[in-house]
C-alpha cells in the first residue's frame, strides 16, 4: 500500500452502519497492517462509535451526543510516545436510537517503523464521565516487504465497492472502497463477509510461476464451513486480493477466516487469520458428528502452519520446553503432527501451576519480537542471545544496571528480578566487543554461576 503520506497521518470520518452489538459499550476497535517499505508498515485503526450508548442532550430543541476520542501509541523499547492525539466528537441525533443499531465508523491511518508498540484507544461520554471504554493493543510491526513472500493482515468489511469513483473517501484504496466493521459482527443485518488483503513478493522474478491461495472459514470447534483454493501467478511485487462469502446460513458462533499462500517452488508458505462473530438467531445449530475435529488445532494459531513455520516456532519455544518435549518434537515426521504438538505444547505451558506461572503463546511471541528489537547483533537474532533467552523465560527485569563505558571493565549489565525466587540477578558482559552480551553469572536456580565473573570482565593494561 503505497500512499503519499508523512510519518503520521490521522483522519476521521463519520459513516453510519447497522450491526448487532453484543453489548460492546460505547465503541469498538480493530486494526490491520499493510506493507509500506522495508523499514515500516502502514497501519489502519478502525473504530465505531455506538451513539445509542451515549447520553443524549438537548440544545435549542436539537438532540446530540458528545464524546472524546483519545489515542496514544508508545514504543515499548524506548518508551517514546509516537502518537498522542484526542478529538471531541459531537453528532446530532435524529429520531429514537436503539442500542447497537447506529454506529459511526472512523479510521486512523499512520506509518510505524519496525518495533513493538503499545496502543491505547479510549472513548468517553462528555456528559457522563463514567461512561467510558479503554482498549489496549500491542502492535508488533515487522515490515512485510523484507520477506520473500508475505501476506498483509486481513481487513474485514461491511461492504466493498470495486472500481469506486469516490476517490475522496478515506475508505478508498487501490480502486476499492472498503468500509471497515470494527465490531467484527456479521449475521442478520450483514449477511456477507467482505475481505481485503495484500500479497507481497520480494525480488519478484520476471519469469512468473504459480502460487496457491487457500481460503477457509472454520468455527470455534474447528469445523470447516468454507474452503476454496486457486492459483495465482507470482512475479508481482505487490497485489490486492479481495473476496466475499455469504454467511446467512451460518449458526451463531465465533469463526475464523484463514488465508494461506503457498509457494511450492520456494518451499515457502504464509498464513493470515482473522476472527469474527456471526449472530444468526434463526439458524439452528445442527449437531456435527463427522466434520468436527477432535481438537481445536485448526481453529488455533497452529492449524495452517507450514513445516518450516512449525520448526521455527518450536526453535523459539525450546527455552521453556523440557527434554522430553524436545525429543518428541525431533521425532515428528509430518507437518500435521507438528501442528498438533505445538497446539498441545502451548496449551500446557499457558496454564499456571504451583511450580511456575503460565505464559500464553501470544505473550511469548511478543517477547520474541521485543528480543529481536533490543538484543539482535550482526550475527544473531535477538532471541538467540543470552539476554534474549533470559528475557523470554523470565520476562521484563525489575531493574537493569548498565555499565557501557567503565574504565576498568568491559561493558556489562546487571539484571534484577525481585519477584523470582526471593530475588535473583543475571550478570551479562560484552566480552568480545561485538555487542553480544553473554551471561557470566546468575544467582537463579539452574542458571550459570561464576563467583569470579568480575575477574573475567576486567580490562588488563
Amino acid at each position: 500500500m503505497k500512499n503519499k503520506i508523512f510519518f503520521l497521518l490521522l483522519i476521521f470520518v463519520s459513516f453510519y452502519s447497522k450491526s448487532y452489538s453484543q453489548n460492546s459499550g460505547i465503541f469498538d476497535f480493530d486494526y490491520a497492517q499493510f506493507g509500506y517499505d522495508t523499514t515500516s508498515n502502514y497501519i489502519e485503526i478502525y473504530y465505531s462509535i455506538n451513539q445509542a450508548a451515549f447520553t443524549v442532550k438537548t440544545q435549542d430543541t436539537a438532540k446530540y451526543v458528545e464524546g472524546i476520542l483519545k489515542i496514544s501509541i508508545q514504543d515499548s523499547t524506548s518508551g517514546k510516545v509516537v502518537v498522542d492525539k484526542q478529538w471531541k466528537l459531537k453528532y446530532p441525533v435524529y429520531g429514537k436510537l436503539s442500542t447497537g443499531e447506529e454506529n459511526l465508523v472512523g479510521v486512523l491511518n499512520f506509518v510505524l517503523t519496525e518495533g513493538v508498540y503499545k496502543c491505547d484507544v479510549s472513548v468517553t461520554d462528555v456528559n457522563k464521565d463514567k461512561n467510558k471504554k479503554d482498549i489496549t493493543e500491542i502492535l508488533h510491526v515487522k515490515p512485510f516487504e523484507n520477506d520473500k513472500i508475505a501476506l498483509s493482515d486481513l481487513q474485514l468489511a461491511s461492504r466493498m465497492i470495486q472500481n469506486s469513483t469516490n476517490t475522496s473517501s478515506i475508505f478508498y484504496k487501490n480502486t476499492f472502497e472498503v468500509t471497515p466493521i470494527p465490531t467484527l459482527v456479521f449475521g442478520q443485518n450483514l449477511p456477507v463477509v467482505f475481505y481485503y488483503y495484500e500479497v507481497y513478493e520480494k525480488n519478484a522474478a520476471k519469469d512468473s510461476s504459480k502460487m496457491k491461495l487457500n481460503c477457509k472459514i472454520f468455527n470455534s470447534k474447528g469445523k470447516v464451513y468454507y474452503s476454496n483454493t486457486r492459483e495465482i501467478n507470482s512475479g508481482a511485487a505487490s497485489r490486492v486480493e479481495v473476496g466475499s462469502i455469504p454467511i446467512m446460513k451460518y449458526p451463531t458462533d465465533s469463526y475464523s477466516l484463514s488465508i494461506s499462500l503457498i509457494d511450492s517452488a520456494e518451499s515457502l508458505g504464509r498464513t493470515t487469520i482473522k476472527k469474527f462473530f456471526v449472530y444468526n438467531p434463526d439458524v439452528k445449530i445442527v449437531a456435527d458428528t463427522t466434520g468436527t475435529l477432535k481438537s481445536n488445532v485448526l481453529g488455533s494459531n497452529f492449524g495452517l502452519l507450514t513445516n518450516e513455520e512449525c520448526d521455527d516456532i518450536f526453535a523459539k519455544s525450546k527455552y521453556i520446553a523440557v527434554s522430553d518435549e524436545v525429543d518428541q518434537f525431533s521425532r515428528l515426521g509430518n507437518v500435521q503432527a507438528k501442528r498438533d504438538f505445538l497446539f498441545g505444547f502451548w496449551k500446557k505451558h499457558s496454564e499456571t501451576t504451583e511450580d511456575k506461572p503460565g505464559i500464553s503463546y501470544k505473550e511469548y511471541m511478543g517477547r520474541v519480537q521485543e528480543c529481536n528489537q533490543r538484543y539482535s547483533t550482526l550475527k544473531k537474532a535477538g532471541w538467540k542471545t543470552d539476554r534474549g533467552r533470559v528475557f523470554l523465560i523470565y520476562g521484563e527485569p525489575s531493574e537493569i544496571e548498565r555499565y557501557p563505558n567503565s574504565v576498568n571493565n568491559k561493558p556489562y549489565e546487571i539484571w534484577h528480578y525481585n519477584e523470582i525466587q526471593g530475588g535473583v540477578i543475571f550478570d551479562f558482559a560484552d566480552l568480545y566487543g561485538f555487542s553480544d552480551y553473554q551471561l557470566v553469572n546468575s544467582t537463579a536456580r539452574g542458571e550459570y554461576k561464576d563467583d569470579n565473573w568480575q575477574n573475567r570482565i576486567a580490562i588488563s593494561y
